[in-house]
Order: C-alpha cells, then sequence, then structure tokens
C-alpha cells in the first residue's frame, strides 16, 4: 500500500479519535525528528530547541521580522556612550523547581551559551565585564559599542540563549546537561521521557506570560493545554493518516507529496511554517583530502543543479535557486552568477578531484534517514558524486545518530565523515553574527571545521561596522569572499508546510514550531 492508499483507508478514517475530554486538555504534537537530548545549548538542533523553547524563556524574543522585544526583561537602559547596558527582569519569575529567577542564573546562563555560539562569542568578545547588580539586574559593560546586544540574546533559532537556573548554567559548556529545569510555559516530565520516541511537559501554572499578542518568539506565551506530548512517528503516511483521525494534533513537517491530500481534508489544515525559508546545502569535512582543497569545493558547488534537488523536498511554488551563502530575500543578500552547468561543469569536478590527488578512497556521506527536508537532498549527492566516479560509502541512519557522528572528528575511515547535507531556517543563518554556517575559524567552527582568515576578518569588519553603509559594503566583500571559500554549497531555498488539524488556531509562524498560543475550537 503506498503513501496515499494509506491516508484513504477506511479503517483509518473510521478509527475513534480519543475522548473529547482528554484531547480538550492534552496537545499532541509530532516534530520533524524524535527528540534524544535536553541540553539546547550543547545540542542545538531544531528539535532540541523546540524542547528547549517549551522548558526554558529568554530574556528577548524575536518577532517575525527578526527583531528583538523584552520577553523575561522588563526593559534595559543604555549609557550615553552606549558602553553600559543595565537589563532589568520582570517581577515574580520563578523557575520550575520554585526558585525564583535572579540575575545571576541569567548570567551564568548567557556566558555558558556564550562559550558554544558564535554570536554570543561575537558579544563577550565586546563585553569588558558581565554581572549582577542585585537579584533583578543584569549589566554588560563593553569595550566598544555594540548595538546587536538585544539581537544576540534574542536569537529564535541555533542556540537561543536560554536561561537556567545558576546550578544548571554552571556546569561546563562541552558537557551536555541532564535536567530540564527553566522558567518557560512547560515543565519536562522526566519519567515519561523515551529518547529518541516521546516526550511530555505540563502547562506551567506558575508562568507569567507577557501582555503582548504572540508572534514567533516574542509576546505572550500562554498555553491553553494542560498536558504537551512529542511523539515521534518514522514513517510519514502513518504521521500522515495519525492526524486526520486526530491522534494527534500537529505535524511539524509532513511529507511534500501528501500537502494536497491534507489540504483536500476538511478536518486538516497545512499553512507555510517560516515565510523566510530553509536554505539547503551540501557541507563538506574540510579537515580531510580531498574536500580540502577549495578548488574541488567549487567544482561540486558548481555541478549541483539546485532544481532537482528542491523538488525532492517542497511543492513547486514552494521553493526557489538561491545561489548565495545567505538565505535570498534578506536583507543585503546578493547572488553569484552560477557556472555554466552541464557536460563541461562534470568534466571540471572530476577533473578537481584528480587535482586534489583523489583516488577512488571511499568518501563517506554521513544522511538521516528520518528527515524528510534533508533525508533526499543526501541521496542526490550520493548519486551525483557516483556519477563524478566517486566512490561513496553511505552511511544512513536516524537523526540523533547523524548528529552524533557529524560532530566526530576523527578521519572519515574512523567514524568520521567527508559529506553531509543539511538545511538552515533563514532565520538562524540570516547574516554574519548569528550564522554557523559560514564561518571559518576552523577548530571553532561548526562541523565540517573550514578556515579562511580573510573570511573571519571580513566577519569582523561587518559585525564592528561603525554605520549602515559600511555594514552593508562589509556584508558585500564577505559575500564574494565566501562565495570562493565554499564553506557549504547552496542546494536552493525552500519553504516547508505545516500540518495541524482544522480545529487548532493560533499556530504561529517562525523558525521553530511554538507550543503556545494554541487553542481548540
Amino acid at each position: 500500500m503506498d503513501r496515499r492508499s494509506l491516508l484513504m483507508s477506511p479503517a483509518l478514517l473510521a478509527a475513534p479519535a480519543y475522548a473529547q475530554g482528554a484531547r480538550a486538555r492534552t496537545l499532541r504534537f509530532m516534530p520533524q525528528a524524535g527528540l534524544s537530548a535536553l541540553d539546547p545549548i550543547f545540542n542545538p538542533t531544531t528539535i532540541v530547541t523546540t524542547h528547549g523553547f517549551c522548558v526554558f524563556d529568554t530574556l528577548y524574543g524575536a518577532d517575525r521580522a527578526l527583531r528583538p522585544h523584552p520577553q523575561m526583561a522588563a526593559g534595559h537602559e543604555v549609557s550615553a556612550d552606549a558602553l553600559t547596558w543595565r537589563i532589568t527582569l520582570r517581577e515574580g519569575l520563578r523557575f520550575h523547581d520554585g526558585d525564583p529567577v535572579r540575575a545571576r542564573d541569567c548570567v551564568a546562563s548567557i556566558r555558558r551559551w556564550a562559550v558554544r555560539d558564535g554570536f554570543g562569542q561575537v558579544l563577550m568578545q565586546a563585553t569588558a565585564e558581565l554581572s549582577a547588580a542585585d537579584d533583578r539586574t543584569i549589566v554588560f559593560r563593553l569595550r566598544r559599542p555594540f548595538p546587536a546586544l538585544l539581537d544576540a540574546l534574542a536569537k529564535p533559532g541555533s542556540s537561543p540563549c536560554f536561561m537556567m537556573p545558576e546550578r544548571l548554567a554552571s556546569q561546563p559548556a562541552d558537557r551536555p546537561i541532564t535536567e530540564a529545569v527553566g522558567s518557560g510555559p512547560w515543565k519536562f516530565l522526566p519519567g515519561e521521557f523515551v529518547p529518541g520516541a516521546s516526550a511530555a511537559y505540563l502547562r506551567n501554572e506558575r508562568y507569567i506570560p507577557r501582555d503582548e499578542p504572540a508572534e514567533a518568539a516574542a509576546g505572550g506565551k500562554r498555553v491553553h493545554f494542560d498536558r504537551l506530548e512529542l511523539t515521534w512517528i518514522p514513517d510519514g503516511g502513518t504521521a500522515a493518516a495519525a492526524l486526520r483521525t486526530g491522534e494527534i494534533d500537529w505535524i511539524e513537517y509532513p511529507l511534500p507529496d501528501l500537502v494536497p491530500v491534507l489540504d483536500r481534508d476538511r478536518n486538516t489544515k497545512t499553512q507555510i511554517y517560516d515565510p523566510n525559508g530553509f536554505l539547503g546545502f551540501l557541507r563538506f569535512n574540510c579537515l580531510y583530502p580531498p574536500f580540502n582543497d577549495v578548488r574541488l569545493r567549487r567544482a561540486i558547488r558548481d555541478v549541483i543543479v539546485q532544481p532537482d534537488f528542491m523538488q525532492a523536498v517542497a511543492l513547486p511554488q514552494d521553493w526557489q535557486e538561491c545561489h548565495a551563502m545567505f538565505p535570498c530575500g534578506l536583507p543585503n543578500v546578493v547572488e553569484s552568477t552560477p557556472a555554466t552547468r552541464g557536460v563541461a561543469a562534470m568534466d571540471r569536478a572530476r577533473a578537481a578531484l584528480r587535482e586534489a590527488g583523489y583516488r577512488g578512497e571511499p568518501i563517506v556521506h554521513i544522511n538521516p534517514s528520518d528527515f524528510p527536508a534533508v533525508t533526499q537532498q543526501g541521496r542526490l549527492t550520493v548519486d551525483l558524486m557516483r556519477r563524478l566516479g566517486v566512490n561513496m560509502e553511505v552511511v544512513e541512519s536516524d537523526w540523533a545518530t547523524i548528529i552524533a557522528r557529524r560532530a566526530n572528528r576523527a578521519p572519515p575511515a574512523q567514524g568520521g565523515w567527508n559529506l553531509h547535507n543539511t538545511n538552515g531556517p533563514a532565520a538562524t543563518i540570516a547574516n554574519p553574527a548569528v550564522s554557523w554556517a559560514i564561518r571559518m575559524h576552523g577548530a571553532a567552527a561548526w562541523p565540517g571545521w573550514p578556515e579562511d582568515a580573510g573570511v573571519e576578518e571580513q566577519v569582523a569588519a561587518w559585525v564592528q561596522a561603525p554605520d549602515v553603509a559600511a555594514q552593508e559594503a562589509a556584508m558585500k566583500k564577505l559575500q564574494e569572499l565566501l562565495w570562493e571559500a565554499v564553506p557549504i554549497a547552496p542546494t536552493g531555498l525552500f519553504r516547508l508546510r505545516t500540518a495541524f488539524r482544522a480545529d487548532l488556531t493560533g499556530v504561529l509562524q517562525a523558525p521553530n514550531p511554538m507550543l503556545w498560543n494554541l487553542r481548540r475550537s
């Protein structure tokens, strides 16, 4: 039985729904992957960040246009010379264990986050002193003006600056915490956690939402359900059938070929997940041959036919070509002119393989088997590389296992890797300060570990630009350098659709699913 037939099965359509009382009190959500870790600072993948937004809160939150707004903060004051920022916490904030949220908890949380996050590292380089003046006041004393301070604290994806109790935040950043206690709108239930399969949460009755309307990660995080369940269903067809029968309320990413079926069903709805979209790309491991040779990375970039990759993950109206190192459509992003495709490009790539010293050694491509927006792109990469004459060794596994292997710096034959397909929500790679995909600072870089001093100098020029004109000039020059340095090879920009029960209202558009503002009509 194929997926469409499965969805139309009379047995499934006739399956009894949960009792109305239980359904009214419980929100059942199927994320893009199974939750296997609890620390969104140590493991900033989308699924762990989704969990993080449930359990933890942030000092500032970003709206759909990525503008920062106070969240845990009541507000802030900036000195006349722009070198001292004083952030005041809202009154009455408490952690799930009952302890009050204090400024020293936030200071410890910011420090731990900044060790692992690129934007955080840039912020701390500009910070001479970070301290708690009293229980409700956080003080940044800067070495130089840093107008993007609130943008750093409000970044909505790929390691948001979540606030934790000091006892957790004081733990080393290179080791994950195993206790999920925050001050967010949901309380994690450790006794019901099955790594990779399911997680459960209770509404935080002590949570004090802001008065403003909810928008993305900003505004009032009002929870109207008593209980939240995250359930991972590996098969997309089974998940869609469960949505149609009411066994689950929301699927983060339905399979693209099932979206038309869900749109036709009066009991289900779909909408664009995040209007800013996702940039797909191929990541190279620059530590080892042959992709430590930039000439080969350029050649592989130029044989990627983006429509092939995009058609595999999104509906025709939901993707576009994007020959850029930042998501197309965002401010100051400039596309490069793609090289001539076809036979000539393939011949150039084969020549580049020879020049890089490739002699038929196995090239390890790691690919998740349970993440449709990545899985199909990875398989297309494998096919492309084989057509170039590369001896491909394919490692497909669940997303959590691939994430663990991706972090392994060992040689490919000893548990490491050469190639990896993935994507980034536009908000998490929107500019040089937040983008983990373009940084080229060697061992400190995102897995792939590329190194290019010129790129890093230009990132610094953007961050330290004294005015808008200088920042725009720095951005233009940086994109030129990145296109030649090739830390990633873009495969296109696409917008995914999310699917939910028609009686579920208040689904927000954001880089992550925001599990508040939801009601059952």
